[in-house]
């Protein structure tokens, strides 16, 4: 996937002010309008310039758009990168009055896919708002990164999220809230927490919107988590891995003892029940066997190995047709 670049497309400078935009918006919409210009390319254009003001109009996007852009050029080869959007805190807001999915690239559907999904129910509701005085603030989200061992216990932490908005002279400045946050014990990666009355300011004697974190969990030093299951990665010798035997083994809860049945193979899963995040029906801890192979880096480990060569009868490639 090829990164876009927005400003190009619209023909202004990063430092652009929103009516600069506008103003260079309206004029190519004019000149591309597909009711306008029958050029059989005109209506691609449409929704390409269509696209870029759907960003760089929106202060949220194009707060997250500029800091995911700083590296790329247009053409380049683009992935987005992990965890992009981490404390952005993004509104309801419609994305166009008429905005549809396929009037987007891929390119803007990897970025802003989840939020356009998250809006539509927001625009369906404005209608009705804009109509009575007394309505309830637009819903914000976000999404967050906290330990994933603040999921086995939970915990109290401090977050202070970006809230992107135009500025009086027309650029996007970035402030910061911070909020007190408890995190339920248990909580999965992708789960909702929801905060009351923490989204927009109501209408007239409306109550505010909500605000909802999305939970993603930081890289753990021994786990990695799957809905309520962890996987831990379990390096073996292989003469455990051979023979059998019992090992310890840490857990969210603890060490515990964990046999190792004989004749083990690489990657071999473990299940450990109940082990895993905890929820009304607890997960469970996966353990996966990895064989490690001690270093042959004096003259006993290299005699240790030519004895087993000559030895013992194994030929790691026989499904393969071949011999050693």
């Amino acid at each position: 996937m090829e990164y876009k670049d927005y400003y190009d497309i619209i023909g202004v400078e990063k430092t652009a002010t929103a009516d600069e935009i506008k103003k260079a918006y309206r004029k190519l919409a004019r000149k591309y309008h597909p009711d306008l210009n029958k050029d059989k390319e005109a209506e691609e254009k449409f929704k390409e310039i269509g696209e870029a003001n759907d960003v760089l109009s929106d202060p949220e996007k194009r707060a997250a758009y500029d800091e995911l852009g700083q590296n790329y050029q247009a053409g380049q080869d683009f992935r987005p990168p992990p965890n992009w959007d981490q404390d952005f805190e993004f509104s309801g807001r419609p994305s166009g009055p008429n905005a549809q999915p396929e009037d987007f690239s891929d390119f803007f559907e990897d970025l802003f896919a989840k939020a356009q999904r998250q809006q539509h129910g927001t625009q369906q509701q404005g209608g009705h708002r804009q109509a009575d005085f007394n309505a309830k603030g637009q819903d914000h989200h976000a999404r967050i990164i906290i330990d994933l061992d603040d999921s086995f216990t939970g915990a109290k932490r401090q977050i202070t999220l970006k809230v992107p908005e135009f500025a009086p002279d027309g650029h996007v400045q970035l402030k910061h809230r911070t909020l007190d946050v408890s995190i339920p014990k248990g909580v999965r990666e992708g789960q909702n927490i929801r905060l009351k009355k923490q989204g927009a300011p109501g209408y007239g004697k409306g109550e505010p919107g909500d605000l909802f974190l999305e939970i993603s969990f930081k890289p753990h030093k021994f786990y990695h988590a799957e809905g309520v299951d962890l996987y831990l990665d379990l390096p073996v010798t292989p003469w455990e891995a051979a023979l059998g035997g019992k090992i310890k083994v840490p857990t969210p809860g603890g060490v515990v003892d964990l046999n190792i049945p004989a004749n083990s193979k690489q990657g071999r899963k473990l299940r450990l029940k109940g082990r895993g995040i905890p929820a009304k029906v607890p997960g469970d801890l996966f353990v996966v066997l990895q064989i490690a192979l001690p270093p042959a880096n004096d003259e006993k480990a290299k005699e240790i190995y030519e004895t087993m060569a000559k030895e013992l009868d194994f030929n790691p490639r026989s499904h393969l047709g071949i011999g050693l």
